[in-house]
């Protein structure tokens, strides 16, 4: 129940402000408001499952190398002309982001990281995207979710209380102002049978 409720408090696509400078936006249903069919959605997320150079990674964690519990691939936009985009839709999505906030944000997104959650396994702990200028300065990070639904929860740094929102097929989701150095995020694990979602993250330069 609680879980509904908080997701409900976005069902406007109303932005809300977190404090401390930090802000989270919400739009459900953002990828098909550009016209694209439910079928043509339906099929981005088999072709970019099928088509994505996607990689497995190994991390250090204390005194053991684990499995990172998720596929990962990187875009960077700018190098299009030698290493094109895996899917042209992503160009696409990039452009309505940019048209919507790169004003705001006073500098474009131009790169873009996939990760291809496989079933309720998969998951991303903790953290902020505090690599680069987002340790120190406001920006935007924009996610673009893909296939099935999972919960997408945020918690301010320090303690207080924690945000739990079901980020689904096509909806977008945008952690702005200082929300990568005052809140973390996280994808947790389910046990609940799931199916495979993929994550779009679009960030601006020097900002992972």
């Amino acid at each position: 129940m609680q879980q509904a409720l908080q997701s409900s408090l976005f069902d406007h696509s109303e932005r809300r402000e977190l404090g401390h400078g930090a802000w989270l936006e919400v739009r459900s249903g953002w990828l098909a408001q550009d016209g694209a069919s439910d079928a043509v959605d339906g099929a981005l997320f088999d072709e970019l499952r099928d088509t994505v150079p996607w990689r497995a990674e190994r991390r250090q964690m204390y005194d053991r190398v684990l499995d990172v519990p998720r596929l990962v691939s990187f875009v960077d936009f700018r190098n299009d002309a030698a290493d094109p985009p895996p899917h042209p839709r992503l160009k696409q999505l990039r452009r309505r982001l940019n048209d919507a906030y790169a004003g705001e944000l006073g500098e474009p997104f131009v790169t873009a990281g996939l990760c291809l959650y496989r079933d309720g396994e998969d998951s991303v702990a903790w953290h902020g995207d505090t690599i680069g200028r987002s340790s120190t300065e406001d920006t935007m990070v924009a996610i673009v979710g893909l296939g099935a639904t999972r919960v997408f929860a945020l918690r301010p740094r320090g303690g207080g209380p924690a945000l739990r929102l079901r980020h689904g097929h096509g909806d977008l989701l945008v952690m702005g102002g200082s929300c990568q150095r005052t809140w973390e995020h996280c994808i947790p694990k389910t046990a609940r049978p799931t199916g495979p979602r993929i994550s779009i993250q679009f960030r601006p330069h020097n900002v992972r």
